[in-house]
């Protein structure tokens, strides 16, 4: 994985990162420290009371999906 995506992130960051995909997201249960670190990253930015992925959060979600593929699949 090229070393611009990669990212070592936490089963909560990636499900949090997944749910936040669709444009009307809104996950029922958020973990702080989940968004906190993803904010950090500039995967996820606060919009008003909710959060959304960013451009970069997405391109990590989606070179990320391939690597834990590959992580079940060995």
């Amino acid at each position: 994985m090229n070393d611009e995506f990669d990212y070592e992130l936490t089963s909560d960051q990636w499900e949090l990162l997944k749910a936040l995909r669709a444009p009307a997201a809104s996950p029922s249960r958020i973990r702080r420290f989940a968004v906190e670190r993803l904010t950090a990253l500039g995967l996820v930015a606060a919009r008003g009371d909710s959060f959304v992925i960013t451009p970069l959060g997405r391109k990590v979600l989606v070179r990320g999906s391939s690597q834990l593929l590959h992580d079940i699949a060995a």
